[in-house]
C-alpha cells in the first residue's frame, strides 16, 4: 500500500497523531514518511486517510 497527500493539505496534523509510523508534518503539510506503508499499520494509516477533514489523503 502507498499513501499520498495532495495539495488539499492544510497541515491540520490528525493524520500525524493518527498514524506517526506513516505521515508528519513538513512546512505546514503533511508528508508520508514510509512507504510502502508497513503492514502492521496499514488499517491506522487508512483511519487517517478517512478522518482527513479536507479528503487530502489516498491510499492506494
Amino acid at each position: 500500500m502507498k499513501a499520498i497527500v495532495d495539495d488539499n493539505c492544510t497541515g491540520c496534523g490528525l493524520c500525524c497523531q493518527t498514524c506517526p509510523e506513516v505521515f508528519q508534518l513538513s512546512d505546514d503539510m503533511a508528508e508520508v514518511i514510509a512507504d510502502p506503508i508497513p503492514e502492521d499499520v496499514q488499517d491506522t494509516a487508512q483511519q487517517a486517510a478517512d478522518e482527513c477533514p479536507v479528503d487530502a489523503i489516498t491510499i492506494e
